[in-house]
């Protein structure tokens, strides 16, 4: 299985960053950084298609395993991962053409914050978004950096994760 992790941080090389890195590692999968692109935000008149979201979607359509990694801001994903989600809009009602490829996919995703905890809810809307868009939900990891490593029970956490999201069926 082939894998994007698509990286939603507002920090280039943050510890978010950091944990694509290490599940990278132990893949094949590439990390596709959504900082660096010109996504604006959904609006209803579909103005914006012209920017880099068409392309990025594009980009990430030939891997079978979409993962994405966000740090966890104010109990949710990062501002960065919410546009590009809210846009998925577009391709259920403009480029359905590409929306339909997203269908048999797997989503999974990679989290991190200060410490281990995950606030509750956290995942519903990757669980729902895959669940409308006919993807399956794979799994989520949650991890964290400490004086700027990643500590050991971390790093085995996302070795797992990586050994188990990109070996499913």
């Amino acid at each position: 299985m082939t894998s994007a992790i698509i990286l939603g941080s507002s920090r280039k090389n943050g510890d978010t960053r950091m944990l694509a890195e290490a599940v990278a590692a132990h893949t094949d999968a590439v990390i596709i950084d959504l900082l660096g692109k010109d996504i604006h935000h959904y609006d209803y008149e579909y103005r914006h298609m012209d920017d880099d979201f068409i392309p990025t979607i594009e980009q990430i359509l030939p891997y079978d395993h979409l993962i994405f990694a966000t740090p966890i801001y104010w109990y949710a994903m990062s501002g960065i991962l919410k546009t590009f989600f809210d846009r998925m809009t577009d391709l259920i009602k403009v480029r359905k053409d590409l929306g339909y490829q997203l269908k048999g996919k797997t989503l999974s995703v990679i989290s991190c914050a200060s410490d281990e905890t995950i606030p509750e809810g956290f995942e519903v809307p990757f669980r729902n978004t895959a669940e409308y868009l006919g993807m399956t939900y794979g799994s989520h990891v949650h991890g964290w950096v400490e004086e700027g490593n990643i500590p050991d029970s971390v790093a085995h956490l996302l070795a797992t994760f990586a050994k188990n999201e990109t070996t499913r069926a």
